[in-house]
This record gives structure tokens, sequence and C-alpha cells, in this order.
């Protein structure tokens, strides 16, 4: 089930007007490049912001994401008909052979039940080729992220075309071990209407990770930092043998 900010269409109509900055991705455009990969699976493709750069330097793309509602977003948008779009996720891929597999920005994290987590590094090991590489961040849990997820942090208002005023904020709901629950509440301006999205995710140890990666038969060749969050976060870069 994907989480209300994904899944309902109003929601997923203004995801991106709520988060512009995507200069997390370049650092992912940087490894496509630097990979020299033709071919890239994008999991958790969302409102297809990354598919989409992918598109426009010519790679082949397939996304995947669970949310109807996103994946009608990303599709509708300019040159959505150069990417291979596909409603559901990794566990259920049709036959692929792709250089890179990525999961940006909380794909990874957001797959909070353990089973699904390892069925998903199985489908993107299997749609990878010899060779090919699994890139995704996590955020290191000892930088307690958390703690700054409150309203007082997070509130604003966001004029959007053709919308209006959208105020938003988030608040922390539940802290259970790895999991970690919150809340995003949306009102419109133009009617009035309150949506909320409630949303888990999981924050794995970095050594869990691996110990995952290697499970699944993958190399875990490196952990990098994420180079517009350091020190918050872990970057793996898996290959395929």
């Amino acid at each position: 089930m994907a989480d209300d900010c994904f899944g309902h269409p109003r929601l997923a109509a203004i995801y991106d007007p709520l988060d512009p900055d995507r200069g997390d991705l370049d650092a992912y455009l940087r490894m496509a490049d630097d990979f020299g990969a033709r071919r890239v699976l994008d999991i958790g493709c969302g409102t297809g912001v990354f598919a989409l750069l992918l598109a426009d330097r010519g790679i082949e793309v397939v996304g995947v994401d669970p949310a109807r509602a996103s994946v009608d977003v990303a599709r509708a948008k300019p040159g959505g008909e150069r990417v291979r779009w596909i409603c559901g996720d990794a566990t259920d891929l049709p036959p692929l052979r792709v250089d890179l597999a990525t999961m940006t920005a909380n794909v990874a994290q957001a797959i909070v039940d353990p089973h699904v987590w390892q069925d998903t590094l199985r489908g993107a090991y299997g749609a990878l080729r010899p060779g090919g590489r699994l890139v995704f961040e996590t955020r290191d849990p000892a930088g307690r992220a958390w703690e700054g997820w409150t309203r007082e942090n997070s509130r604003r208002v966001t004029e959007i075309p053709g919308v209006g005023p959208v105020e938003s904020w988030v608040r922390l709901i539940d802290v259970s071990g790895p999991l970690v629950t919150f809340r995003w509440t949306y009102v419109f301006a133009a009617d009035g209407q309150v949506l909320t999205s409630d949303s888990t995710l999981r924050f794995r140890e970095r050594d869990e990770v691996e110990t995952d990666l290697v499970a699944r038969g993958f190399l875990v060749e490196e952990v990098r930092d994420a180079p517009d969050r350091p020190g918050k976060e872990f970057v793996f870069l898996a290959r395929r043998p």
C-alpha cells in the first residue's frame, strides 16, 4: 500500500511543487554517467522526476512504483512517453537486464517489512545484468533525524499554480525501535479540505544493510556519504557478480 502523499490523486498532483529541490538526485545522475549505464530501473519512481532526468540523457528507463496516482502524474509529464512505467514493485518485474537499479530518497526506508525488503533486493538482483549495480540511500540511525520532524520546523504555505495556497507540516507520531512513524497534514485554502498522510520508515544500521545485500548475492563495493547531507546518510553501491 502506498502512503496517501503518493497514492491520493490530489496529493500526488502537488508532490513536486511541495518538494521542488531535488538536488539529492545529482549524485545518482553522476553515478549513472560514471557507470556508463544505458538501461536503468528506478524502483519507487514516484512522480518520475529521476526517471525523466535519465531519459533526457538518452538512457532507457523503467520506472516502477506501487502508487497509481504518482505513476499517472509521471506518465503525463512532458517526455513521459520515453519511460516505461509500471504500477507495482520490484518483487514482480518483467524480464530486464539493466545496468543500474536505483532507490532514491526514502524508497529503501519506506520498505519496512523485512520479508518485502528481502524480496525487493531479490527483484533488483534479478533485474540487473551480471556486473550491474544497485544504488540506494538510507539515513544513519545515529543521526536521529526524526527529532527534527515537528510542525514548528516544517510548517509552510506553498502557492501552487492552478491549486492555490497549500499549508503543510509534519508531526512525529511514534518511534518504536527501528520504525519511525510520522504524519503530514495538508490544508487546501481553495476549498478548506484537510488531508493527512501517515508514513513509516525503517532506520537500518549499516551492518544490517550490508548483511542483507550479501545474503541476496550482491557484492558491496562501497558505502558512501550523501554529498548533499554529509554525515547523515549511507549510500550503498552493490554489484551483481
